[in-house]
């Protein structure tokens, strides 16, 4: 291929945005697949297979390397598949473990309660549904499936935020907390009280905090090094799912959270 394409004219549309971007991004995503199927390669050799100018595949690989995705073998100039990605491709495994694992267990709890499981992850700043399944006094055919939702507005996200490292934990906890019913913590020493709790309990509960009517217990999920990967939980109507029975619907969660746990090699 050409290694002249890298034109004057498009050098800015990179850098300005738009339509540049998209193709700056489409070509780092090129460079991490031509690594992984060419093993290592220098940037004359990746220039050429983009279709690209030395200068751009360099800029690329740039900000790969900055960002751990690509490393560099110094002496022979050579670019290779950095940490990164197994970073990446480890977050992503463990997704795809925990939904696998997690859907007896979540079944489980559903059937055993009668309410509505599920098993919640880490998303950035919010915790995202991967799973559910709903009991036979479910009453309602809301799908949380692939959903977001606020950390401290939840059970789940407090499980998930209780067990952050402090300085990611204090920094999520102390921003500005959005109000979604008279009964969010919108309060930052409010939620660290809660976060405390969850974490020597074992279980974080929520009151209609997201949603009036709606209450909710989770516990949470580790690997087999202990890190917590999920949390687990079962949600229903605040009329079943009285602040009085919380306790014993959080101790269910426990109990799957560890039957869980044990699943991805946790050794309890």
């Amino acid at each position: 291929m050409s290694n002249t394409s890298d034109t004057a004219a498009e050098r800015p549309d990179e850098r300005r945005g738009g339509a540049g971007s998209v193709q700056s991004v489409d070509r780092a995503v090129s460079v991490l697949e031509l690594l992984a199927r060419l093993g290592e390669a220098g940037v004359t050799e990746l220039s050429e297979e983009l279709g690209v100018h030395k200068s751009t595949a360099f800029r690329i690989l740039g900000v790969l390397e900055n960002r751990g995705l690509v490393e560099q073998e110094k002496e022979r100039g050579k670019y290779f598949l950095g940490a990164g990605v197994l970073r990446l491709a480890g977050a992503a495994a463990i997704r795809l473990d925990i939904s696998q694992e997690g859907q007896p267990v979540c079944r489980a709890l559903a059937n055993g309660t009668g309410e509505t499981a599920n098993i919640a992850v880490l998303d950035g700043d919010a915790a995202v549904n991967i799973m559910q399944a709903r009991g036979a006094a479910a009453v309602t055919a809301y799908n949380w499936l692939g959903r977001r939702t606020p950390l401290h507005a939840t059970a789940s996200g407090k499980v998930l935020l209780a067990h952050l490292p402090g300085e990611r934990r204090e920094r999520l906890a102390g921003r500005k907390l959005a109000r979604f019913t008279e009964h969010t913590l919108t309060s930052a020493g409010d939620l660290r009280a809660q976060l405390t709790g969850a974490f020597e309990d074992g279980f974080a509960c929520s009151t209609e905090e997201l949603e009036i009517g709606l209450n909710a217990v989770a516990a949470p999920v580790r690997a087999h090094d202990g890190a917590v990967i999920g949390a687990i939980g079962v949600s229903g109507p605040a009329y079943r799912m009285r602040r009085s029975l919380l306790p014993e619907l959080a101790q269910r969660a426990v109990e799957a959270a560890a039957d869980l746990s044990r699943r991805m090699g946790h050794a309890g």
